[in-house]
């Protein structure tokens, strides 16, 4: 399934300030990593549907994602 773009536009600038708060990092350092990670691609693709997911749990996820990629270095 296909999100409206404008709807999912939406989405990601609040998912992004979700992550940024919890991650108490600047917005920009945030939007940097959202349009890097995986989570980002998977939402954009309609991957199992995630844009559906709510914005705290997509938070959630680029935390997981931040912190694992952080561990490799």
């Amino acid at each position: 399934m296909n999100a409206n773009p404008i709807l999912l536009q939406k989405k990601y600038a609040r998912v992004i300030e979700n992550f940024a708060k919890k991650k108490e990092i600047t917005l920009d350092e945030a939007l940097k990593f959202f349009y890097e990670s995986e989570t980002y691609e998977l939402i954009r693709d309609g991957v199992a549907d995630l844009h559906c997911m709510s914005e705290a749990y997509l938070a959630d996820e680029l935390l997981l994602e931040y912190e694992k990629r952080n561990r490799r270095k």
